[in-house]
């Protein structure tokens, strides 16, 4: 897979440092994999919650905070929307 929106990734990085190792683990194993479907994510992510559109939210660092992509599965890319902590992402999707 592809990782678009990087650059969102290292902006939390750089206000957390707590997420830096588990963002870089992330990338690494999100680029070395082959999503088809949403089961493909569930088996290897399995608290990713599915939402409309494919878009996929991932839990960071125990839930601290919360990674929202969105997937193109035919084109292999994962497209970060956004990311921050959980209290963020609650006041976001209220």
């Amino acid at each position: 897979m592809k990782v678009l929106g990087k650059k969102v990734l290292l902006s939390l990085a750089e206000r957390h440092a707590d997420c830096r190792e588990w963002i870089s683990n992330w990338v690494d194993d999100v680029e070395g994999s082959v999503w088809r479907a949403p089961r493909d994510i569930k088996a290897r992510y399995s608290a990713a919650s599915f939402l409309a559109d494919n878009v996929v939210i991932f839990n960071v660092r125990g839930n601290r905070y919360r990674l929202e992509t969105q997937i193109a599965y035919q084109a292999g890319i994962v497209f970060v929307k956004w990311v921050g902590t959980h209290a963020e992402y609650t006041r976001r999707h209220g």
